[in-house]
């Protein structure tokens, strides 16, 4: 694929998706480019479903750098790649593409890297040898599972847990080589302990809780929604009532899947800290 820039304008980025109007992507890497001292723009663009495929390739032909895929887009835009980063293979979804300097789209999943980031650089929560449990089965976990077969220290056992506990087996079995991990429906995971939990449901913003026993929060046990909201999420609300020692939403993890897809595409790393400071004071 060639790319036809006009020489001196702005790179063009864009975040895609259905819907969009709500992203906070735009704000946050116009936050970056000030930072940086890059020339670009990004805009949020709703595209739907049967025009994918013909925006992107004239979005790269008409100079744009970079695009990031949102819902429900993630794994189409995989499918689309002409190659992909090994976390992205893994994942079987992306959320960053670019040309290479082949000319070759190029497709990355920072999502699962953006949320231990997060985790353990912001937080400063660890998760080398301890018991993992990610709620849901979709592609939000699969998305965090290949970003932890990419870490030298990874935890001691990790537990996929699903209303349908035969989703959570088919996902934990494409892991199984790569991690420590089994799967799980909820009502059996009564006599377990997890030193940190992540919620990869989206069943907080709409009311709902996955139907997980209290008795799962071990002393200290640091509980992580991918969701956040101007207000905490039914699911940290619940950890904390049930004693969770952290309760942490995904505003950073937003952030940190942005900062290196940034990265990715302009060849500096942006600082994170101010730019979620800036959206928890604006939301």
């Amino acid at each position: 694929m060639v790319n036809h820039q006009e020489p001196g304008a702005p790179t063009r980025y864009a975040v895609i998706g259905s819907p969009i109007a709500h992203s906070k992507s735009p704000l946050i890497h116009s936050l970056f480019a000030e930072q940086t001292k890059q020339h670009l723009t990004y805009e949020a663009i709703e595209v739907l479903e049967a025009e994918f495929v013909s925006f992107v390739n004239a979005f790269f032909e008409s100079g744009g750098g970079g695009l990031n895929v949102t819902l429900p887009h993630k794994e189409r835009a995989f499918a689309l790649a002409e190659v992909a980063t090994p976390r992205a293979s893994l994942a079987r979804a992306v959320n960053t593409l670019s040309l290479n300097k082949a000319g070759q789209l190029e497709g990355d999943n920072t999502d699962g890297a953006g949320l231990l980031n997060d985790l353990c650089l912001n937080h400063g929560i660890s998760i080398e040898s301890k018991r993992l449990l990610i709620l849901g089965a979709g592609g939000a976990t699969r998305g965090v599972l290949a970003a932890i077969a990419d870490l030298a220290n990874k935890p001691a056992a990790i537990t996929v847990a699903n209303r349908t506990p035969a989703k959570a087996t088919a996902l934990a079995s494409d892991f199984a080589s790569r991690l420590a991990i089994t799967a799980s429906g909820y009502d059996a995971l009564d006599e377990q302990q997890f030193d940190v939990i992540i919620n990869g449901t989206s069943a907080s913003l709409g009311g709902e809780l996955p139907p997980v026993p209290p008795s799962v929060i071990a002393p200290d046990c640091c509980c992580y929604d991918m969701m956040y909201a101007a207000e905490p999420t039914l699911f940290l609300k619940w950890a904390k009532a049930q004693g969770a020692a952290q309760a942490i939403d995904g505003l950073g993890m937003l952030v940190g899947q942005a900062a290196l897809a940034f990265t990715r595409w302009r060849g500096i790393e942006p600082t994170t800290a101010d730019v979620i400071q800036a959206l928890r004071v604006h939301p």
